[in-house]
């Protein structure tokens, strides 16, 4: 009786042991500001670059087919779907993904499978917001001196921004939200005065935003602390 348990004991251990393929996937995402994060559980602005990798245990001699699955919100079927077993994507869709890597292993007839679809990897994408001020002070405090969009602005994917002066001549434009207008143009200092924006941007919502403005600049405005004597 005891040989035989011992028997079925040291098969079901082989057993087991030949099924051992498996997956461990992890994940890194690059912020828009140039961070990084392994979070399995995002919440961050778009757009957002994550670099997956299946990490593949005891897969020597099998063939491995990969599947990583993304569904958007509630979705029941992916909307995207990629079949490497270490691959990238680009979030810039508002909403709550869950990422699914679903692998199997084939060798000789024998079939082991594995995911992760009880611990999805999420990543929620927030919703678009872009504002700006209306004016700004080039004197080169350290406070105000550039003309950019708020610090609050999220989830924007498309960006330009132009500048003109009051006859309509274009003096600066840039492309990404982060960036800004530092008062000159062609290497030397407008005058103070009224300038105009014009900034066309999307969201990663689906926001489309067609910004027009007056820029003031305000050289002689310094930001004091007052004290009381």
């Amino acid at each position: 009786m005891i040989k035989i348990f011992s028997t079925i004991l040291l098969a079901f251990m082989g057993t087991m042991m030949l099924h051992a393929q498996s997956v461990s996937p992890t994940v890194s995402y690059t912020l828009p500001d140039g961070t990084t994060s392994e979070e399995e559980n995002l919440t961050a602005s778009a757009p957002v670059v994550a670099n997956y990798s299946a990490n593949p245990s005891d897969a020597d001699g099998y063939s491995a087919h990969y599947e990583w699955r993304f569904y958007l919100n509630n979705d029941t079927v992916p909307k995207i779907i990629r079949y490497e077993e270490n691959t990238n994507y680009t979030f810039s869709e508002a909403g709550t993904w869950r990422i699914i890597l679903y692998a199997t292993f084939t060798k000789d007839g024998d079939v082991i499978t594995d995911n992760n679809a009880d611990n999805p990897f999420t990543v929620s994408i927030s919703e678009s917001v872009l504002e700006f001020p209306n004016a700004f002070s080039p004197n080169g405090d350290g406070i105000n001196d550039v003309y950019k969009a708020k610090s609050t602005y999220r989830s924007i994917v498309e960006f330009h921004a132009y500048i003109f002066n009051r006859w309509g001549q274009k003096l600066y434009e840039w492309d990404n939200p982060a960036g800004g207008w530092d008062g000159t143009a062609h290497g030397k200092q407008v005058p103070d005065g009224v300038y105009f924006l014009l900034c066309k941007a999307k969201g990663a919502d689906g926001r489309v935003f067609n910004i027009r403005k007056d820029v003031n600049i305000l050289r002689g405005y310094t930001e004091r602390t007052t004290t009381t004597e």
